[in-house]
């Protein structure tokens, strides 16, 4: 309790003074005395040890004078940002049953190499479109003229039934009404009445058995593959809305079960469909689990693990994701018929029944939902596992984090002022990467390239781009990765509308760097948007930010082929830029303790506020006085120090009393 009480009078001290005061400057004056050394630190470092010499000695500032006042300021945050880290995770006792887990051991890597092979799964439903609407040239079935010749070959059958264009090609929705002539009639005579097909048609061109020769998608019936990828961009925004929800109110663990189930039955079952009603119908279905995994599983992984681990995690994840781009793109290239596409590809979702017996459940959701007693047999099991032991007293001390079990409802988003905003700001950072990515993809398209080069070359690339994003995100943090992917993509998109449209090659090289960049960004953003987010809402805020992102790809396809070439690549600069705007206004939160309560977050919330407003009033006094600080960083070290000793201290008292009162229970109980 003394170190409790420590921590928190020297934060509220700290940061009431720096607001008062108007930040680092106004505040270190307050916390120097005359000769140079803190005089209220100095109190509790003489209540600690009155024989010892202070440790709060401060240099002269004569040799200071040059030095600018921002690197005390950085020197000040850095202590408040320590401070801060040590009360918060005293009060986050699951933060310490993790470390006695073991922060990344065997249950860990297991649990990341589960969420590998749906994600496989996941890339191979969410692109396979791509290859089952291959240009077809259809002609008319004339197959009525075999009764008269069984032996006519397949050129000398068009070439009397078949009218010819300008060009002498044979027209390919028109065909020579049939006659009750016979043979040699037809051929000395000619047909010359036409009329549309009336017995289907025929492709003997095609090589390959694609959706639009299974169901003669042709002639009037054409099916518009960006119209296929909007029904199935709509899937994926009901069911990162639907599959939010029921991970937030049932679990993590039934939760991705479910929208396993649906990629078993919605992802095979498309192999055996009778009409391309039902195509779409099975690819609606198959759209939700696909986003209703990806969802869910971010959410399981981010709750199991801590600090750079977690990052890692995602960052794999995703290069998985890829590999089945890769996946997809072979099977395409070698396979000749779509059923069989889907077959083969879909075999290896069958072993992920075994996720039943083997996939844990999140200890955090449970906490927050008042399973305790299950959250704890989750965590013994992942320490038996790892083979470590989790000590008696932390698991006691694994509570519910208020009186009664933590209620929360999709209405928060609404009504927490903080909630709303870093949904609202994500929400458009996501909007941007979607809508960015679809329309680079698109404009692909467009030069002529051919599928399985933009999808093979972009797959390749994206597994060293995701592997880079991990320097970023451990060197500079979510905010800043996040800002440059962004400038990267901008810059792209910028060059792109000024190279002259007759360097194609130069084009095609552009976009694909753009796609690179976008490809790092969705790993970023998912592993941010995550963080940010409290345990008890994180998957439903996962899933409205993922509307927006389904909102960006259905606009891309649904503006790419009405507006003049350039412009869908303006509005992704315009977007990029604004998105960058947006994204100065959310919180670091690497090293970052993540929120589990409404109240959690609304407090860290409030914390990082007051912080911000402390540097905006400290630079702003620093435009009108040019008097430099002189505050000693060995200030800002020696503080923590004592803190740290304050904690010791008590934490020593406090396990003597617990250990004393054991023994007066026991005793009692002998008596």
């Amino acid at each position: 309790m003394v170190a409790d009480l420590g921590i928190n009078n020297m934060l509220l001290d700290l940061e009431c003074r720096m607001l008062e005061l108007g930040g680092p400057e106004g505040f270190h004056k307050v916390f120097k005395g005359r000769s140079g050394k803190p005089e209220k630190f100095n109190r509790i470092s003489r209540e600690k040890d009155s024989g010892t010499e202070n440790e709060f000695q401060v240099s002269g500032s004569s040799n200071r004078q040059g030095t600018s006042g921002s690197s005390y300021s950085c020197s000040l945050d850095a202590l408040l940002r320590r401070l801060r880290a040590m009360d918060t995770k005293k009060d986050d006792k699951f933060a310490d049953v993790l470390d006695a887990v073991g922060e990344f051991g065997t249950f860990q890597w297991r649990l990341i190499v589960l969420t590998f092979i749906p994600n496989i799964m996941s890339s191979f439903f969410m692109f396979a479109d791509h290859f089952v609407f291959s240009e077809e040239k259809p002609y008319c079935n004339t197959s009525w003229i075999l009764a008269l010749d069984p032996n006519l070959s397949e050129a000398e059958q068009m070439n009397l039934t078949l009218p010819r264009a300008h060009n002498g090609s044979f027209l390919t929705c028109l065909m020579y009404l049939p006659m009750s002539w016979d043979l040699e009639s037809i051929i000395q005579f000619g047909l010359n009445i036409t009329d549309p097909c009336e017995d289907g048609w025929i492709y003997p061109e095609s090589k390959r058995r694609s959706l639009i020769s299974e169901f003669d998608l042709v002639c009037g019936k054409e099916q518009d593959k960006e119209t296929v990828q909007t029904m199935f961009m709509t899937g994926q925004l009901i069911g990162s809305l639907i599959f939010g929800l029921l991970s937030d109110k049932l679990g993590r663990y039934p939760t991705i079960l479910l929208s396993l189930l649906g990629l078993m039955f919605f992802g095979f079952g498309t192999a055996f469909v009778n009409t391309f009603h039902q195509y779409l119908f099975f690819r609606f279905g198959v759209s939700q689990a696909v986003m209703g995994y990806a969802i869910v599983s971010l959410t399981l992984v981010t709750e199991w693990l801590v600090g750079e681990h977690r990052a890692h995690a995602v960052i794999l994840e995703h290069c998985f994701f890829s590999v089945g781009i890769m996946f997809l793109t072979g099977l395409a290239y070698n396979l000749p018929h779509w059923r069989m596409l889907f077959l083969v590809g879909a075999v290896p979702v069958f072993p992920l029944i075994s996720y039943i017996w083997i996939l844990p459940e999140s200890p955090r959701w449970l906490m927050m939902k008042g399973k305790v007693k299950e959250a704890k047999e989750v965590l013994c099991y992942a320490a038996e596992v790892n083979k470590k032991t989790i000590p008696l007293n932390l698991l006691e001390e694994l509570q519910l984090p208020g009186k009664k079990v933590t209620k929360a409802s999709v209405l928060d988003f609404y009504s927490n002022r903080y909630l709303c905003k870093v949904t609202f700001v994500m929400g458009c950072v996501w909007l941007t990467i979607s809508y960015s990515y679809f329309t680079l993809s698109l404009k692909l398209r467009d030069f002529g390239v051919s599928i399985h080069f933009r999808q093979a070359i972009p797959g390749i690339l994206e597994v060293p781009a995701r592997l880079c994003s991990i320097i970023l995100l451990e060197q500079i943090g979510r905010k800043w990765s996040l800002a440059v992917i962004l400038i990267q993509t901008a810059f792209m998109c910028f060059l792109t509308l000024f190279l002259p449209q007759g360097l194609k090659s130069a084009i095609i090289l552009v976009l694909v760097l753009g796609q690179f960049s976008l490809a790092t960004s969705v790993s970023v953003v998912f592993l941010y948007t995550a963080e940010l987010f409290p345990t008890i809402v994180r998957s439903t805020g996962l899933g409205l930010v993922s509307l927006a992102s389904s909102g960006g790809a259905i606009l891309s396809l649904t503006i790419i082929g009405q507006l003049p070439a350039l412009l869908p690549i303006f509005l992704c600069f315009i977007s990029s830029i604004a998105a960058l705007g947006f994204s100065a206004l959310l919180p670091e939160t690497q090293n970052q303790l993540l929120s589990d309560s409404m109240e959690q977050f609304s407090r860290a919330s409030l914390q990082k506020d007051s912080l911000q407003h402390s540097d905006s009033s400290f630079k702003k006094r620093r435009t009108d006085e040019d008097t430099p600080d002189d505050m000693s960083e060995e200030v800002a070290k020696n503080t923590i120090r004592n803190a740290q000793i304050l904690r010791m201290d008590s934490n020593s008292d406090s396990n003597a009393s617990l250990k004393k009162s054991r023994e007066e229970k026991t005793d009692s109980q002998v008596s």
